[in-house]
């Protein structure tokens, strides 16, 4: 068993670390905040993030970054999309040759347009770079829910060899060299789980979420093998499979956020009410301008993309999305 630095004390990052620190890992956590520090250390809960779940002993917690990932075998990087560049940037003084780093966040960089691995390499050379991604809710993870990820990476050994460590009983990892698929169905998911969740918000039934996710991951599989990824990797388990669970639960922030727009609300008062990161909505605007760049066609993106930051009518825009000229499949 190795030691395992997570970064962040978010929902996600709090559960891979329960999980691992159950089945014997020696795990740290890293919080910016020195009052989350103090109240996981001394109640054994992470009350904003994950209530109820009881934090192993054995398990410690720091505000420090040397000490954090000092003789790690493993970082887990779980903070927000926007966050990913000056969190790594941040630690990389600190980061030796070859420690592993697993980046759980998903989404696009604002600016650069860049994916979060292309990201996290630029930042911190010296260490190799894998991406979790998958049908994954914190809350379910954290209660030894059955469980299946992948695990991404360039240097196949690197993936084979984190599997090796994380996978147990309840949470099962599959390999994969597709980086770039990977990242982009991990990213445009959530961007279509917005949709999925305003279908929802203004009453419309199940013909209309099974369409849009139907078309929505056509749309993700368009613009990722322009990009480079395999089409293949968009009917597994970061595409297809993250796509379903973040549609259909309540457990997902982008669904629920969707629900709340399609009601009514404004983006602020949706984002107030979610309380937590909603990456969709960091990510279509960068979506948009990816395709364009690609000149890719992702008409369900660019609609969000009006809702969210032009000003449209939430039902109009499903309804210019169905009154689009007829094509082939």
């Amino acid at each position: 068993m190795k030691k395992v630095t997570v970064v962040g004390s978010g929902s996600w990052g709090t559960a891979l670390a329960v999980m691992l620190q159950k089945h014997g890992h020696d795990v740290v956590v890293w919080s910016r905040r020195q009052d989350m520090v103090d109240e996981m250390e001394n109640e054994r809960e992470n009350k904003a993030y994950l209530p109820g779940i009881t934090l192993p002993e054995g398990m410690k917690f720091t505000t420090d970054h040397e000490q954090a990932v000092k003789d790690a075998e493993i970082i887990i990087l779980s903070v927000p999309s926007k966050a990913v560049r000056q969190t790594v940037t941040a630690f990389a003084p600190f980061f030796t040759d070859k420690q592993v780093l697993v980046n759980v966040a998903k989404g696009l960089e604002e600016g650069s347009l860049k994916r979060l691995s292309q990201v996290i390499q630029e930042c911190a050379p010296q260490c190799e770079v894998c991406i979790l991604s998958g049908p994954s809710h914190a809350e379910e993870v954290a209660r030894d829910i059955p469980t299946t990820c992948l695990i991404a990476s360039e240097n196949e050994e690197v993936a084979k060899m984190v599997q090796g460590e994380f996978m147990n009983p309840r949470f099962r990892l599959y390999t994969n060299t597709d980086v770039i698929g990977v990242e982009m169905g991990a990213a445009l998911k959530n961007v279509m789980a917005l949709a999925a969740g305003m279908s929802d918000g203004l009453g419309f039934g199940d013909n209309t979420k099974a369409a849009i996710m139907t078309r929505g991951i056509a749309e993700m599989k368009r613009l990722g093998v322009e990009m480079g990824g395999k089409a293949e990797t968009f009917s597994g388990l970061s595409g297809i499979g993250d796509l379903i669970v973040t549609c259909t639960s309540m457990h997902s922030r982008n669904r629920r956020a969707g629900i709340l727009l399609g009601q009514g609300k404004t983006l602020a008062e949706t984002l107030e009410e979610i309380k937590m990161v909603v990456e969709g909505v960091n990510t279509v605007r960068v979506a948009c301008q990816v395709a364009q760049m690609h000149d890719v066609e992702m008409p369900i993106t660019s609609a969000i993309a009006d809702v969210l930051f032009g000003g449209k009518n939430t039902e109009q825009a499903v309804l210019d999305l169905m009154s689009r000229d007829g094509k082939a499949e």
